[in-house]
């Protein structure tokens, strides 16, 4: 009995346990509720990770933004500079087409939300459209000489019926037709394919995200790409159609100049300098040691990169014919900007456009904020005299302080509307209008400076400049100058375990050391010597301008001719402008960009008003000769040649 009560006791006692386990198993199984918080709890936490990597990237985006704006800003204080020193139409054109894009990349980041959106201004604006005035040069010879094109082509394993076969017919104004070849075609489609390809990597580069009609997609097929028509940005066309038209033009506008080349030169091809064959060699040499290091030939290898067809023969042959196009073409635009005219032609050009020719001499300097140039125009004696300490004490950088101490880095003596202007400042502001006024724009803060109302000692503060007149408005009978300079840069010196001494140039050089600053002074006073021990002439200060110069115009020996007034930086503008200026004069001057040997070569016969006239006119002329030769030539592209552009350019296949 007593068993069987202890059992039954054992019994209950394993059911209540057990009833108890169950309890604290469902008390720890979460219910329907629980489980849909803790699942929402993990999604929120994801979530958040995934916005705290978003923004790291965002970040990061806005981060090289920033950084890629400090250097556009640099970048376009140099291009103005060049642009100011530049003489030759082209190149000055060139840079400011180069300043422009620079100017609408920095632009786009101000206004862009986030900081990181830039449109592809080359590829929006311009398109990379390569007017008669545009030809393929070397420089793309040595761009991707790695990756080339996958062509299947229509027939030949390196392109026999490429290189016979006639693909395009240029007639030139003789009505003379001028066979082109289809290996041609694909020479000039490798070039701008990775011009293209090389410009959208760039962007990229810097986090840039392009709008879809900037952006091609180099892994799918062109044909099934978009872009807006540069000819009309309301109409759409596949990249494929965009790269066919603009070879054609590259084709036409290259061999436009290089027939009138031949043409000029009595039926002969005009022969390529030195410095240009030397070029083409080594972008030659190039491709050798890139093949050789694929374990490919050359031949191969030159298909590969360029297309069929294109041997190094054609290569060397086309970027010939680039070279003579090229050279004909800056000869070409010399001689139109160059025709001279009568003194009626220049004085009715004069009457006209008198309010652009006309000059001021002034003391003109732009603060960081409005508030500070009123304090400065508060603080300035009536005199003008502390106009120097004023902008010394106002100037943003340690060297504008150091700099601006000297009068002549804020005096403009001959500056014209035009170029002050130019200079983007408060007073050149444009004025403000009522919303849905469609008035001329007016410039009253220029109105001021250029009145014949105005005396010396006149003050004018608008928004952050302040203007203090010096020589009120009148016709000036300055002349421009031409001049030679040797720029030698601050730069850093290392030694190696050879005891080989290195130069590496500051980055910035109103930035640089004082070490790196003696050294360029030491390296000018070195170069200054041996010019003073030789032959004291022009010709041997261009030879040493050649060997020496960190400007872009070293290798035609430092000349620039025709330089107008504020053309230059202040302090090399006032060493040119001297009253006692003569030929021969030498002498070393320092800028922001580092110490310049000049040489003066003379004065132009012209007066500076009439030089202006002078250019204005011939560029008149010269634009419409343009025009009509560009009109005299036409290109077509063969039915037969069409079959070929389709597949060995055909990236999609």
């Amino acid at each position: 009995m007593a068993k069987d009560i202890e059992k039954e006791k054992e019994e209950l006692l394993e059911e209540e346990l057990s009833e108890k386990t169950e309890e604290a198993k469902e008390e720890k199984k979460p219910s329907k509720e629980e489980k849909a918080a803790e699942k929402a709890a993990q999604k929120e936490e994801k979530a958040a990770k995934k916005a705290e990597k978003e923004e790291q990237k965002l970040n990061e985006k806005r981060e090289k933004a920033e950084a890629r704006k400090k250097e556009i800003v640099a970048e376009v204080r140099e291009l103005k500079t060049q642009i100011a020193e530049e003489t030759d139409e082209k190149k000055k054109n060139k840079l400011r087409r180069q300043r422009d894009d620079l100017i609408a990349q920095r632009d786009a980041i101000n206004k862009s939300k986030d900081g990181i959106t830039i449109p592809m201004a080359p590829l929006a604006k311009r398109r990379l459209r390569a007017c008669i005035a545009i030809v393929v040069v070397i420089a793309f010879l040595f761009v991707y000489v790695q990756s080339g094109m996958v062509r299947h082509g229509l027939m030949g394993a390196l392109g026999v019926p490429q290189s016979t076969f006639t693909g395009m017919v240029v007639k030139d104004g003789d009505g003379k037709n001028h066979a082109i070849k289809v290996s041609t075609y694909n020479y000039y489609y490798a070039m701008l394919y990775n011009q293209l390809r090389q410009t959208q990597e760039q962007y990229e580069q810097y986090g840039v995200e392009l709008s879809d009609d900037q952006k091609i997609d180099f892994d799918k097929k062109l044909s099934q790409q978009k872009t807006k028509d540069p000819d009309d940005e309301t109409k759409e066309i596949t990249w494929a159609e965009y790269m066919h038209d603009q070879v054609l033009d590259n084709v036409k506008a290259t061999y436009m100049y290089y027939y009138e080349a031949v043409k000029a030169n009595d039926g002969k091809e005009p022969k390529i300098t030195d410095d240009q064959q030397k070029e083409i060699d080594e972008a030659v040499d190039n491709y050798k040691s890139t093949a050789e290091s694929q374990g490919v030939t050359v031949s191969a290898y030159f298909t590969y990169v360029m297309g069929k067809g294109v041997t190094e023969k054609v290569f060397r042959n086309e970027a010939k014919i680039s070279y003579i196009s090229e050279n004909y073409q800056e000869d070409y635009q010399k001689e139109l900007s160059s025709k001279q005219y009568d003194e009626s032609e220049y004085e009715k050009y004069r009457d006209e456009n008198k309010a652009d020719l006309v000059s001021v001499d002034i003391k003109y300097f732009e603060c960081d904020t409005e508030d500070d140039a009123k304090a400065f125009k508060k603080a300035l004696k009536a005199d003008g005299s502390n106009f120097a300490a004023l902008a010394s004490k106002y100037a943003s950088s340690d060297w504008d302080k150091e700099a601006n101490k000297n009068a002549v880095e804020t005096t403009y003596v001959d500056i014209t509307m035009p170029t002050l202007k130019n200079m983007n400042g408060g007073i050149a502001a444009a004025d403000e209008h009522e919303d849905g006024e469609e008035e001329e724009q007016t410039y009253s803060g220029l109105d001021w400076v250029f009145s014949t109302d105005r005396k010396a000692g006149d003050v004018k503060q608008v928004s952050t400049s302040v203007v203090y007149i010096i020589k009120p408005a009148r016709l000036s009978d300055t002349h421009p100058v031409s001049v030679r300079h040797i720029l030698i840069k601050p730069y850093s010196e290392t030694t190696n375990d050879d005891g080989e001494v290195s130069e590496t140039e500051a980055e910035t050089p109103s930035e640089a050391s004082k070490e790196e600053w003696a050294n360029a002074k030491a390296k000018a006073d070195k170069i200054y010597k041996q010019y003073k021990d030789g032959e004291k002439t022009a010709e041997a200060f261009g030879e040493l301008a050649k060997d020496n110069s960190a400007d872009s115009n070293a290798s035609d020996g430092g000349i620039y001719e025709n330089v107008t007034p504020n053309q230059m930086v202040p302090t090399f503008n006032a060493w040119c402008f001297d009253k006692n200026r003569k030929e021969g004069d030498t002498g070393i001057v320092k800028t922001e960009y580092g110490y310049h040997i000049i040489y003066f070569e003379g004065t132009s016969d012209l007066t500076v008003w009439q030089y202006t006239a002078q250019q204005a006119l011939a560029s008149d002329d010269g634009k419409e000769a343009t025009e009509k030769l560009e009109k005299s030539y036409s290109i077509k592209q063969t039915w037969l040649g069409s079959r070929y552009f389709e597949k060995d350019t055909d990236i999609d296949s």
